[in-house]
């Protein structure tokens, strides 16, 4: 299995910069599985020690830090589908969400902090998919917990040296002529992907479309469910 050692926070993965995945053996469709990626002993001890620290100081209090991990967890990735929703349905709000996510993210209630969001457009053309090299680096406040994959080594160095085969295991079969572009992730920067829209769905409202959106289509390991997969109001 190919490592990829090199986490650097303000990069693009190309071919020189986006790579384009091997596509020769045939898919497995199942994510690849998770490979011990518990946070060493040292991190935990940091983590710790500052999140006392914090309290001690009157940052925020052991109860609120309770509220706002339980706030968290229940969200989930629905507050990330309600974005994409809107996105998809109103051409003003996606405009917004593309060129100043963190004012668009607003509209929502939602601050991401000291944390910057990018926000990427799946089309024809383009596929995107987002990594994070180093660690498990997500933008929780919109998607909740990442998943177990997402923090396997197998994931962070495979989806980056061939992302189409890695791809293909998650069930995203994509044509030759889409680039595939993979996006790394830091401890300053997150991503959010919005799918392609599925066909037939112009007329539908935004609670029918917030139905379609996975969070795997979000990190682009997934895409958006077809109108007969989900209930149309």
């Amino acid at each position: 299995m190919m490592t990829h050692d090199d986490h650097d926070h303000d990069h693009e993965h190309e071919d020189g910069h986006h790579h384009h995945g091997e596509s020769g053996a045939p898919p497995h469709r199942h994510p690849p599985q998770q490979d011990d990626p518990e946070p060493s002993l040292q991190a935990r001890l940091l983590e710790e020690a500052l999140r006392t620290l914090l309290i001690d100081k009157g940052v925020f209090s052991a109860v609120d830090l309770q509220h706002a991990m339980a706030a968290m967890d229940a969200r989930g990735e629905s507050q990330g589908a309600r974005i994409v929703a809107r996105a998809w349905a109103d051409p003003g709000y996606r405009a917004q969400l593309l060129e100043r996510p963190a004012a668009a993210l607003k509209t929502f209630g939602i601050d991401m902090g000291v944390n910057e969001l990018t926000v990427l457009e799946n089309t024809a053309e383009v596929h995107n998919v987002v990594v994070c090299t180093l660690c498990s680096c997500y933008p929780r406040m919109i998607l909740g917990i990442p998943p177990a994959w997402y923090k396997s080594r197998e994931y962070r160095s495979r989806v980056v040296s061939e992302p189409r085969a890695v791809l293909a295991e998650f069930g995203v079969v994509l044509p030759q002529e889409v680039e595939v572009r993979v996006h790394d992730s830091n401890a300053d920067l997150r991503y959010l992907v919005i799918p392609r829209r599925p066909e037939g769905t112009q007329a539908w409202s935004e609670d029918a479309l917030e139905r379609l959106v996975t969070r795997d289509s979000m990190i682009g390991t997934g895409f958006a469910l077809q109108g007969a997969e989900s209930i149309r109001d």
